[in-house]
């Protein structure tokens, strides 16, 4: 019996490393194409469903899927009512690996034909391409899951008749709590309701337990998937912290409503009823009970969403609210929350930009202000550091080369804000305050126009002129010095703050330049950054309106 035993817990290490390896596989070969699938067909919560479950079938992991969302949720791509759809459809997919155990590993015994593919997996690893590698990855992982099946039933085969259903918790309400712990437990150490339902899908064919005994048993497997979810809820983004509670809150209730359901289904698909094959009653009952919760629930969206935001309030900065160690597990979907991220920083820095060059008196919140975007500008560079390589993806490594040099011009925009002295200096001419005015107009433009493709020119032509205007101006300041009876500090003063009108000209414009590239790597950041691909222009308007001024 021991030797059974351990035997089957190595056929569910096998399982959970062909799960791995067929997650990983699929998920660097489908890449962008799905992301960009999950993030199109997700405008309302019912098809957000049906992509989620999608998605989740085809890369057999319901956490990269829910990552994904995080991601888009925090990216701006998504609102969170939609997000929730994907997580909903999540657990629809996920009870996908149930059949194929079911059908492929109990019914058609693939285990004897796994060693072969394992091997050929390998040879594709080993020697093939970047793509041929990562379909060799998912070929062997493929196979590993039928041989831990093979290995799993034929360890659990053993116990038959040593170990049956008198031996777990009888079939009644104290008995089927207790199973709905056991199976919570399962799945809160293995990680895995797929490996922890999959061994359910062995006891019962073994006849170790009967088939309400594994009902109840899957049920708690269901809650306990929640166990990662639940810890995001502890830290990370607030995105992460709301999708995690709300696949908590969501979980718990449909296994609540599971647990209602449990015996009248035993009552349709048992020996009384259509006397199903007990694995495929046992799958039917999984998959079913998720499907009904679904449909329950997905009415209610909006108002779920409305509570789950009311118990799970922003923290921390909120510049930098969509950031959190939990997205860094998914490259591409922290990419994008640092370009989100460095998008608001943006944004609240050229607000303050264009009021100082209105020269609007100093209030007591604008230090506070410049306060945050110094910290929020620090803690993204510390998050993009974390953010991983992506090898053989020469376009979201151009992405991020690119959110980098947005980046620094980014913190180096901040420190020419911070030079207050310089600021109000050009006050003092005429020709000094017409050319902030100038820049200060087009600072509050860009926050306006929220285009990239529009602003990004213009910016290029001020720049141009603010340097052609630097040596311009220093010859007319210094042969008029005298005349004037300009002192030298004075004199230093107004060249130091033409200079700085340059630079900050300069600056905005390579942030523009390089969210203009973002862009173009085809690769959606946020819903204005990409609805700007399509428009192409901003709203009609000239940077030099001299609003304000």
């Amino acid at each position: 019996m021991f030797a059974n035993a351990v035997n089957a817990l190595g056929g569910v290490g096998l399982f959970l490393f062909g799960m791995i390896w067929l997650s990983e596989g699929l998920q660097a070969l489908a890449g962008r194409s799905l992301r960009r699938a999950l993030a199109r067909f997700t405008n309302t919560p019912l098809r957000g469903v049906v992509t989620g479950a999608a998605t989740t079938a085809v890369i057999q992991s319901s956490s990269a899927t829910t990552v994904m969302a995080v991601g888009f949720v925090s990216a701006g791509l998504l609102s969170f009512p939609q997000a929730l759809g994907i997580v909903f459809g999540a657990n629809i997919g996920t009870t996908l690996t149930g059949w194929i155990a079911a059908i492929l590993g109990f019914k058609l015994d693939l285990g004897q034909i796994s060693l072969p593919l394992i091997f050929i997996g390998a040879l594709a690893r080993l020697f093939g391409g970047v793509r041929l590698s990562r379909i060799g990855t998912a070929l062997a992982g493929f196979a590993l899951i039928f041989l831990g099946v093979d290995v799993l039933k034929s360890s659990v085969s053993g116990l038959e008749g040593i170990l049956t259903p008198a031996d777990f918790p009888r079939d009644d309400l104290i008995g089927r709590s207790q199973l709905v712990l056991i199976g919570t437990l399962i799945t809160l150490i293995t990680q895995s309701s797929s490996a922890g339902v999959t061994a359910t899908l062995a006891l019962i064919g073994a006849g170790v337990v009967n088939l309400p005994q594994a009902m109840a048993l899957v049920i708690g497997m269901d809650v306990g998937t929640t166990g990662t979810a639940a810890l995001a809820t502890l830290g990370g983004s607030t995105a992460a912290r709301r999708t995690g509670l709300s696949h908590v809150m969501y979980n718990v209730l449909t296994g609540g409503m599971a647990f209602l359901l449990l015996g009248p289904f035993y009552g349709t698909v048992g020996p009384l009823g259509l006397n199903l094959d007990r694995q495929i009653a046992l799958v039917v009952f999984h998959s079913g009970f998720n499907m009904l919760g679904v449909i329950l629930i997905l009415p209610f969206t909006g108002a779920f969403a409305r509570l789950v935001t009311l118990i799970v309030q922003d923290r921390g900065l909120a510049l930098t609210s969509r950031l959190g160690k939990e997205m860094l597990r998914d490259p591409r979907a922290a990419a994008d929350a640092a370009v989100s991220t460095l998008d608001a920083i943006v944004t609240a820095q050229f607000r303050i930009l264009a009021r100082r060059l209105r020269q609007e008196a100093m209030t007591h919140e604008r230090p506070q202000e410049l306060r945050e975007i110094d910290a929020a500008l620090s803690e993204l560079r510390g998050f993009v550091e974390q953010i991983s390589s992506l090898e053989g993806d020469r376009t979201e490594a151009d992405r991020l080369t690119s959110l980098l040099h947005a980046l620094d011009h980014s913190r180096r925009l901040y420190f020419r804000i911070t030079q207050e002295p310089r600021i109000q200096t050009l006050s003092g001419d005429p020709r000094l305050r017409r050319l902030g005015c100038l820049l200060g107009a087009l600072a509050e433009q860009t926050v306006e126009v929220e285009d990239p493709f529009a602003i990004e020119p213009r910016l290029d032509r001020l720049q141009r002129m603010f340097r052609d205007q630097h040596e311009i101006y220093r010859v007319r300041i210094l042969s008029g010095a005298v005349g004037q009876r300009l002192s030298a500090e004075l004199l230093g003063q107004r060249l130091d703050a033409m200079r700085w009108l340059h630079r900050v000209a300069y600056h905005m414009w390579r942030i523009e330049h390089h969210m203009v590239k973002i862009i173009q790597r085809r690769v959606p950041t946020s819903r204005r950054r990409e609805a700007a691909i399509d428009r192409g222009r901003g709203p009609p308007g000239s940077a030099g309106d001299g609003k304000g001024c």
